[in-house]
């Protein structure tokens, strides 16, 4: 979905991924994969975090990591806040060695560092509230998820969107 959107204002499409896109859908978007992060982010402009916080992804966003994007890129983060480490975040925005950030997750959670606060007032930071998936569309999709996972449970069947494998 974010890459669908990006493509329609005109954007390249690089990602990285644990495994590629199928080849319609990446010839579809005129997407890049990169198998390496470190060598897709000097690439990149627009750096959008779209993954689910593991222990894997804690701080997948290093100050070493940052220090590999170019000093105009931008980072978005919709994911989850412990993705990004989010001191060296602000020390690269605050030393100009990225251009801006937008973000609706933080580390702590719903405090906000006072820092990326300042860098609002900047012009370096949009910051929002972590209610992406406060809108009418999302809230009907998910009640559509729930009644297909509850039908499909009734019927006998695993539901698409179990939590817990190992009880059903």
């Amino acid at each position: 979905a974010v890459a669908r959107r990006a493509r329609a204002f005109g954007l390249d499409i690089h990602y990285h991924n644990r495994r590629p896109v199928t080849d319609a859908l990446a010839t579809e978007l005129g997407a890049t994969y990169w198998q390496s992060f470190d060598q897709m982010l000097p690439q990149v402009d627009i750096l959008s975090v779209n993954c689910p916080s593991t222990p894997a992804t804690f701080h997948l966003l290093s100050a070493r990591r940052i220090a590999l994007m170019k000093p105009d890129a931008y980072v978005i983060n919709t994911a989850r806040g412990d993705i990004i480490d989010e001191d060296a975040l602000i020390a690269a925005l605050a030393a100009g060695r990225l251009a801006g950030v937008g973000l609706d997750v933080f580390k702590h959670e719903p405090k906000i560092d006072r820092r990326l606060l300042r860098l609002v007032q900047s012009g370096k930071a949009v910051l929002l509230p972590h209610m992406s998936s406060a809108t009418t569309a999302a809230r009907d999709e998910m009640g559509d998820r729930v009644m297909i996972n509850i039908r499909t449970f009734l019927d006998g069947h695993r539901p698409p969107d179990r939590v817990l494998e190992a009880f059903l």
